[in-house]
């Protein structure tokens, strides 16, 4: 399957959910945000989420300063 990862196309296995990606790309889950298909899904959301070929995925990393 198919999937657009920040700007990226990657070939990602079947039925995996938002938390799987994370780890299937060695992701942090931490002080992240994923905008899936434009929409920003909620951390306790990411179990229950399937991604679907075609998707568009944005993991946004938060970064501390001052």
């Amino acid at each position: 399957m198919k999937v657009s990862l920040n700007g990226e196309t990657k070939e990602i296995p079947a039925d995996l959910n938002l938390e799987q990606l994370l780890a299937h790309f060695d992701l942090p889950s931490q002080r992240v945000a994923i905008e899936l298909n434009k929409e920003v899904i909620r951390h306790a959301d990411w179990p229950s989420i399937k991604i679907g070929d075609s998707d568009v995925i944005e993991v946004i990393h938060f970064v501390g300063g001052g």
